[in-house]
């Protein structure tokens, strides 16, 4: 249960648990002296007060350790069983008749904000703890809620290594620059990629998307992208990635309805009847296959800009015997292309923000940012993105631009595209400089 903290103005609603009437005129006598800012309410039980409602309406409770039926028992019983029972935001201070020092620091120690001795208490004191009770639970409350966010904070920082990894494209003629930046509703979404070189030499790559926004989504899709690099890199056939992906998607996911988009392509050098290309001497044409479940295709930066042949296939998770056929395309020597999610184009454009951005918006985008220096790309998109969209995109931004053996300053072949780069930069795609 949650209820707004209460401001330092405001009204204490007090509940007063006790048998004695010559005690509950007591603590009304001594409230009124001081003409004290506090509702009273009254209970004679701690039943009596979770039954009647006041116990869920108060900010804090004076609680007597010596009601009836408790004679002979542990007086911190009756503390436990109403701790038990009353709202997490309540404050709870004892009330005994029992001088004793240590039962005071054990009642605060099983949960009480204060205690006070009857008889040596006056109106000022008893007002002032309850203010402090009260004051006291709600910063107990703001610590833990702090811890939980440190936990979930350190939770999503796994999560997303699992989101963002550290590409296999060692020994590869493809170079990579991944870019990942979370919407403005989650701190972490089910957007991910990857890239891996195979035994063959091919490379294949994804971009995916999982429906929805949050942790849930977010371990999905990490799952979703380990199973995808597992069955890659043991040899399934290309083919069969798709299928097997979404068995894996429909045993996994929490709710039946929902589904991922992804979008997948496997590079080779030469066509792959003609064996693996020589690693030295001039290297053959790339040959590009690739597959859409749903999914945004990709993009042709050069040498001519515009979208890739592609044959549109369901996302994963909607049908139960879906295809997923391929388009295949050659690449000219000094190709770059990008996979990306939808977050990227579907926020507002236009000086009446009524618009998308869609693919249109983004190939004219791409189109202004032909003379940039390739591994600044991603990011300069999104911040036009965001730009056009007047604040913050609602979705998640996945790019993995992908190019043949440079991102931006010349590079060895065969050298990685990615070789050590961390989750952070990754995901802020603010590296200030080509990858080394």
């Amino acid at each position: 249960m949650t209820r707004p903290s209460m401001s330092p103005v405001a009204v204490p609603k007090v509940l007063l648990v006790e048998d004695d009437p010559g005690d509950v005129f007591l603590v009304r006598e001594l409230l009124a002296e001081v003409a004290s800012p506090i509702e009273l309410t009254v209970a004679d039980s701690v039943a009596e007060a979770a039954r009647s409602g006041y116990l869920a309406a108060a900010d804090c409770v004076l609680l007597d350790l010596q009601l009836p039926g408790t004679v002979g028992l542990d007086p911190l019983d009756v503390l436990r069983e109403l701790r038990s029972q009353a709202p997490l935001y309540c404050a709870i201070c004892v009330l005994t008749g029992l001088d004793d020092e240590y039962l005071g620091a054990a009642a605060m120690a099983e949960g009480a904000q204060d205690y006070l001795v009857k008889g040596t208490v006056d109106g000022e004191l008893l007002t002032r703890s309850v203010r402090y009770s009260v004051e006291r639970r709600r910063a107990e409350r703001n610590a833990v809620r702090l811890r939980e966010a440190q936990l979930e904070r350190a939770e999503s920082a796994r999560v997303e290594r699992g989101l963002l990894p550290r590409l296999l494209l060692d020994g590869s003629f493809v170079a990579a620059q991944p870019f990942y930046r979370p919407g403005r509703r989650s701190l972490l979404g089910g957007d991910f990629y990857d890239a891996v070189r195979c035994p063959d030499g091919s490379v294949h790559a994804i971009v995916g998307d999982v429906a929805g926004h949050g942790p849930d989504e977010a371990a999905l899709g990490a799952m979703l992208r380990v199973s995808w690099r597992a069955l890659v890199l043991s040899g399934v056939g290309e083919p069969a990635v798709l299928p097997a992906l979404q068995q894996v998607l429909n045993s996994e996911r929490h709710a039946p309805a929902l589904f991922t988009t992804v979008c997948t392509i496997a590079l080779f050098e030469a066509p792959p009847e003609a064996g693996p290309a020589p690693r030295t001497g001039p290297l053959r044409g790339v040959q590009a296959r690739i597959r859409v479940a749903g999914h945004p295709p990709p993009i042709l930066l050069r040498p001519e800009l515009g979208e890739l042949p592609y044959r549109l296939g369901p996302p994963l998770g909607v049908l139960p015997d879906p295809e997923w056929p391929a388009a295949t395309t050659d690449l000219a020597p000094g190709w770059a292309l990008m996979l990306y999610s939808d977050g990227l184009i579907e926020g507002f454009s236009g000086p009446d923000r009524e618009d998308r951005l869609w693919t249109d918006g983004l190939l004219e985008l791409l189109d202004k940012q032909r003379d940039t220096e390739l591994y600044v790309v991603p990011a300069r998109l999104a911040e036009r993105a965001i730009e056009l969209n007047g604040g913050p995109l609602g979705d998640d931004v996945a790019i993995l631009l992908l190019t043949a053996g440079e991102t931006g300053e010349p590079r060895e072949p065969g050298s990685s595209a990615d070789p050590g780069e961390s989750a952070e930069s990754a995901r802020t795609g603010a590296t200030g400089r080509p990858p080394a």
